[in-house]
């Protein structure tokens, strides 16, 4: 027990003592940590970055007047501020927007979703979606994770919110289900 000890100090002494921990980890394992302890884009991580208040006023449009049938955000590192990257016109399909996604990039979305209920009525309801395919590179992912919660605050009138990392977790017929 004593020598696994002595080993374990010889091992952790440098990483414990060192003014510059991060010489001792590996090149993948130290950008992960800087992040973090940078907060992510250099910024403060828990707080996400600003909104664009085109995005705000893009997204009363669709809520409100039914001018958009869609809207998809993205996140511009160089303002620092969610933005408006494209809006759907009321004639486009649920199929128009996901094509309209791209599929190696994260993406915050809104869809207004149309639909008939079991006793005949016309329904519509908002949803949010935040698009983080599991083929994305780890910085967009931690940059849209860290800064969705803060732009959901500001889009008052969401119905539901789906978190999709995959097409097939965002498919119509999800949609469908949580809307009835």
């Amino acid at each position: 027990m004593h020598l696994f000890i002595f080993c374990l100090h010889i091992i952790l002494s440098p990483l414990i003592f060192s003014t510059n921990p991060s010489k001792f980890l590996t090149p993948h394992c130290n950008r992960i940590a800087m992040a973090f302890r940078m907060g992510v884009g250099g910024g403060n991580a828990s707080s996400g970055m600003g909104v664009a208040e085109h995005s705000v006023s893009t997204f009363k449009e669709l809520q409100r007047k039914k001018v958009h049938r869609y809207v998809i955000f993205k996140i511009d590192e160089k303002t620092k501020e969610v933005v408006v990257e494209k809006t759907g016109s009321p004639a486009e399909s649920y199929d128009d927007f996901t094509a309209s996604l791209p599929e190696n990039d994260c993406r915050y979305a809104v869809f207004d979703f149309d639909f008939v209920t079991s006793e005949n009525c016309q329904k519509s309801k908002i949803f949010f979606i935040a698009w983080s395919p599991s083929v994305a590179r780890i910085r967009p992912k931690m940059l849209y994770a860290t800064s969705k919660d803060r732009f959901r605050r500001e889009l008052q009138g969401i119905h539901y919110e789906i978190q999709a990392t995959d097409p097939t977790e965002m498919e119509l017929e999800v949609l469908q289900e949580r809307a009835n």
